[in-house]
């Protein structure tokens, strides 16, 4: 098939605009499996190479030959910034042949959504929340708005494959096509995705149809990556060591950060003079402090201002201002940005990511990556890993900078086997259970629980969920008032279900903090949890501020600025890291081999952390005894399956140990005291290992382990299970015990 001349006259013309020569590969291909089946389509290709277009393309093809009745294509993306910074793009490629492009989530005017419900046409792009809101708000609007539905383009996919926000947003589609009686195509864009027949056959559950994923050369990536280690004080690793002549800075600074300056945050300052460039943190709170000290350090150097903030907890207004301010090519400003910047957006001619420590994932490095060389340049990242040198009486564990050997794992999984983190799709979701219940009721009104269980079991990520669980929920449910029973026997939304459903919060699956409103003057800066009392002071967008009042009932903060710099808080994130960066991790340490892309200071560091794992014997065995009866466990462990391991050693093992006082740094080494030789450990742990377990065993007496954000309105009995089987990795944690039989005879020679 000639792809192009199959594109409808506006979109060729709008080709002959753009001034391409000719179709990516990826177009090429996305064009024969739109045009060419009735399929799904899963497109993977590195970030900025066309995917958008390669999907509209087609698909804005088939519309203009048969336009629809209702909206044609609902595009579902995970962030608000995504969808505004594809609404210009795809306005542009609609105007002329006059399809609309409608956006739907929380910074959108309702004039605007009005104007949707009253003439159904076009592109909708929307959030999963507000998705949700859609389906519970205008129910009754659904089939006119989506009758005649027929793409449901997913963009960024990868980051709905492995959490609850994901199974939501399938469960809504589904949802969605019942009721308006519609059967759309699936379409998923992702650059980053490790397993492509799983996420296949994740984005095609419940559609009838099976995934198309196009097989294309999608070209040659260059990368400039550097890594550099930082002390937080002097000394540096290298200093006083001959570091090899070929390991170099990529390039001379170009200023001097202030004297006394953290020596990391100074590299970055140096480095980011007369570009732009994204400064990429992995929690909020660090993107607060790294921002109020890059603008004090050029208040210090006597220079503009040259930083901006971008994360979750700011007002629209500062975050889209920052997204304006990137994309302008003729700005030179930096934006010190958590994930919220990570996803799709073309922010212009970028020219250096920096990443402050490894980020959680190979995903999410390759995403971040992927911001820059969107003009034809190279992508650039430039890691800075930072650490505090460790007291003289500090033990073994504290002496490895595991966020150095975390991040070179990350670069060479990818670089080796084009490894990226694949679904997680064997969960037990008791959680999105309680939501996708209380979300069809409040939706649909009175049902029988026959009726509710037809409309809510079948959803195909409750799949592993069977009648009795439901009959549990739904009878705790009555018992706690989040459900009522009328009297002809139905079931609606009862009195303390209705206060979670009515809240505007209800629409997010992931757990959310507590949040305050911070406002200085006519001015909302964004939000807070944990708010101090009046006279202290808070650090948000970047500066730091005095509390003038705080209005407990409206949640409001009232504050006004000044000079100064304190830690900021938003609440707690997790990490989740797969058993495959833990297993790179030890071989970065137990091999010699040498990355072209460390700088002077991380090749002497790592050097360093070598010499260590081999004088302590970690590199032979996972026990290392630290003195006394003190003994540190380096399982080299994915997070879950070493959240397993330490609950197999308290509950299981821990009588017959004699251990005591276990401590953890996840998902890296864990400490305690043994009453038993190194080889009984050994032979203890696998003995038991050997055993069944159920993993329910594995949930402390008692416990109701609270994990997703509606745990708390599901039955504990429910919660310890879906925790135990769907969180757990309890098979990957008594493999590796099971492996450690090879030292039942004791310490090698």
């Amino acid at each position: 098939m000639n792809v192009f001349d199959r594109y409808a006259p506006f979109i060729r013309e709008y080709i002959y605009r753009s001034g391409w020569q000719n179709l990516r590969a990826v177009q090429n291909a996305a064009g024969d499996a739109i045009f060419g089946t009735e399929e799904n389509v899963l497109l993977t290709a590195s970030t900025a190479s066309g995917k958008t277009e390669a999907a509209f393309f087609p698909i804005l093809t088939l519309l203009d030959e048969d336009p629809p009745k209702t909206v044609g294509v609902l595009y579902i993306a995970p962030l608000k910034a995504l969808i505004n910074d594809q609404f210009g793009r795809l306005e542009e490629l609609c105007e002329e042949e006059d399809i609309p492009v409608w956006r739907w989530h929380g910074d959108v005017a309702q004039s605007r959504k009005r104007a949707l419900l009253r003439r159904p046409s076009g592109i909708l792009q929307i959030t999963p929340e507000s998705l949700e809101s859609l389906m519970i708000n205008k129910h009754m609007e659904i089939p006119s708005l989506f009758g005649d539905l027929r793409f449901i383009v997913i963009d960024e996919i990868h980051s709905l494959l492995r959490a609850d926000r994901g199974l939501q947003t399938f469960c809504l589609i589904e949802r969605l096509c019942a009721l308006a009686g519609c059967s759309p195509r699936r379409i998923g864009l992702s650059a980053t995705i490790g397993d492509p027949e799983e996420a296949g056959r994740f984005l095609a559950a419940g559609s009838g149809r099976g995934t198309v994923i196009p097989k294309f050369d999608g070209g040659r990536e260059i990368w400039r990556l550097s890594m550099e280690h930082f002390y937080n004080s002097p000394p540096q690793a290298d200093e006083g060591r001959a570091v090899p002549p070929d390991i170099l800075p990529l390039e001379e600074p170009s200023d001097t950060a202030p004297r006394a300056a953290d020596p990391g945050i100074g590299f970055i300052f140096e480095h980011t003079r007369g570009k732009k460039c994204l400064v990429f943190t992995n929690s909020r709170e660090e993107c607060e402090s790294v921002c109020q000290s890059l603008r004090q350090y050029c208040e210090a150097n006597r220079e503009p201002d040259r930083f901006l903030i971008h994360h979750g907890n700011l007002s629209a207004s500062y975050r889209e201002s920052a997204e304006s301010d990137m994309k302008d090519d003729d700005s030179l400003m930096s934006v010190c940005a958590t994930a919220t910047l990570e996803l799709g957006i073309d922010i212009g001619r970028l020219e250096r990511a920096f990443q402050i420590d490894a980020p959680f994932t190979v995903s999410g490095f390759l995403q971040r990556m992927g911001r820059t060389g969107r003009r034809g340049d190279p992508s650039e990242m430039w890691f800075v890993m930072r650490e505090d040198h460790w007291e003289a009486r500090a033990m073994l564990p504290d002496s490895i900078p595991w966020y150095l050997i975390q991040g070179i794992a990350l670069v060479q999984l990818y670089l080796e086997e084009r490894f990226v983190e694949p679904p997680r799709t064997d969960r037990l979701p008791y959680s999105l259970l309680y939501h996708q219940t209380m979300s069809t009721l409040a939706s649909c009104g009175e049902m029988t629980a026959a009726e509710l269980a037809s409309r809510v079991l079948p959803l195909s990520c409750f799949r592993r969920i069977g009648p009795e669980d439901y009959r549990v929920l739904l009878r705790h449910l009555l018992e706690i008032g989040h459900i009522e029973r009328t009297e002809n026997g139905g079931l609606i939304v009862g009195l303390a279900g209705e206060r979670i459903v009515s809240d505007y919060k209800f629409y997010a699956v992931f757990r959310e903090n507590v949040e305050y409103t911070v406002r200085s003057g006519p001015e909302q800066l964004g939000t807070i949890v944990k708010p101090p009392p009046v006279g202290d002071k808070i650090a948000i967008a970047g500066r730091v501020w005095v509390v003038e009042d705080v209005d407990h009932k409206r949640r409001e903060v009232y504050c006004s600025p000044v000079k100064g710099n304190i830690p900021a808080y938003f609440g707690d994130v997790a990490g989740d890291i797969h058993t495959r960066i833990l297993e790179r991790m030890y071989r970065v340490l137990s091999e010699d081999l040498s990355y072209p892309y460390l700088m002077p200071h991380a090749v002497c560091r790592l050097a360093d952390a070598r010499d260590t794992f081999r004088k302590s014997l970690m590199s032979e065995r996972p026990l290392v005894h630290l003195g006394g009866k003190m003994w540190a466990l380096f399982p080299w462990l994915g997070s879950y399956a070493f959240l397993a391991l330490e609950r197999f050693l308290k509950l299981r093992c821990a009588r017959r140990l004699g251990l005591k006082g276990l401590n953890s740094s996840r998902p890296y080494y864990m400490q305690f005291t043994l009453q038993v030789s190194e080889a009984e450990f050994y032979e203890i742990v696998c003995e038991e290992a050997e055993r069944d377990l159920d993993p329910l065993e594995l949930v402390y007496p008692k416990e109701n382990p609270v994990f997703e954000k509606y745990d708390e309105f599901v039955p504990e009995e429910l919660v310890r299970k879906g925790f135990a089987l769907g969180v757990l990795d309890t098979e990957g944690m008594k493999s590796r015990v099971l492996g450690w039989r090879r030292f039942l005879d004791g310490p090698e020679e």
